[in-house]
């Protein structure tokens, strides 16, 4: 069988009263090339196994399920597991609890890369959908035309459900160190990018994601977890020898992440934790006393004294 031109990486686990819409709407993209939905589900105990098998029996084209798990292997074994079955020239992200709204969404970001053959990813606006049903546009007004990945190894400016990439993954593997972390988004986008490439975004709102569901939620209700993992992601990036051109750009982005710790914990209250990061981060800067500075605002700000 001839790889598609794109292959949709959906990821679903206990979701079966959205993986019908999401599911729907990437069978609704209209293009003029092939494209194959990709399904990881992780051993669901609920009927999202059962929903995912009469979609991929009555599309079997279009839909490749992976074979039935004998437990539960969790998100990111899950993601690794699934990104390998995805052989096509470009790999879009639907998650199974997110939904595309645009029918155009796959044709206009491969139409772009096609032309453009120096960008290696695609993003678009989007809509966020929360609790209440509330839809809130979500549309960022970029300082620049395009990132690449001196821009992303600060921050990840690619919600995933937007996201079109080369499927650079064929051909040099994931790293087996993402298996640690509970996503792997944005460390596969700095995979992409790390021997060149630039990240273009569209106008387009293309999609929706849901909020306040799923791991990355949990983790966001406290800032210092969240960027616990990312100094942590960031820390195996740098011991990576495929990243060792990138190792200056890295570390700077190693000592902001650890400045942005120390005053995200005395924002928490976690006074202990910051000046113990401060112990260990200040000598890795160069302007000692202007961390310094920092650290005591940072207290100060936390206490309300300024």
């Amino acid at each position: 069988m001839v790889d598609s031109t794109v292959s949709i990486f959906m990821l679903t686990y206990n979701q079966e009263q959205f993986i019908a819409r999401s599911i729907e709407s990437v069978l609704m993209q209209k293009t003029d090339f092939d494209y194959q939905l990709v399904i990881g589900e992780d051993c669901s105990t609920d009927a999202t196994r059962t929903i995912c098998e009469r979609y991929a029996l009555s599309h079997p084209t279009k839909i490749k399920l992976l074979p039935p798990l004998d437990k539960n292997i969790g998100l990111i074994a899950n993601y690794m597991r699934t990104i390998k079955a995805c052989r096509g020239k470009y790999i879009a992200i639907c998650d199974g609890d997110d939904y595309w709204i645009d029918e155009f969404k796959l044709q206009k970001q491969v139409d772009f890369l096609e032309a453009n053959p120096d960008f290696a990813i695609v993003g678009t606006n989007y809509h966020k959908l929360f609790k209440d049903n509330t839809l809130v546009e979500e549309k960022k007004e970029h300082s620049k035309t395009y990132f690449e990945f001196n821009d992303l190894i600060f921050k990840n400016v690619l919600p995933s459900v937007t996201t079109l990439f080369r499927n650079i993954p064929k051909q040099e593997p994931l790293p087996n160190w993402i298996l640690k972390y509970p996503y792997g988004d944005w460390p596969t986008y700095l995979w992409v990018l790390k021997n060149g490439g630039k990240i273009h975004f569209l106008n387009d709102f293309t999609a929706v994601y849901r909020m306040e569901i799923g791991v990355s939620a949990k983790l966001r209700k406290t800032l210092s977890d969240i960027e616990t993992v990312n100094l942590k992601i960031l820390e195996d990036i740098a011991s990576d020898d495929t990243f060792l051109h990138k190792k200056a750009i890295i570390n700077k982005s190693i000592n902001d992440k650890k400045k942005q710790l120390v005053s995200l914990y005395n924002r928490e209250k976690k006074y202990f934790k910051a000046f113990a990061l401060f112990l260990k981060t200040i000598f890795k800067q160069e302007n000692k006393l202007g961390f310094v500075k920092f650290y005591v605002y940072s207290v100060l700000k936390s206490v309300k004294l300024i």
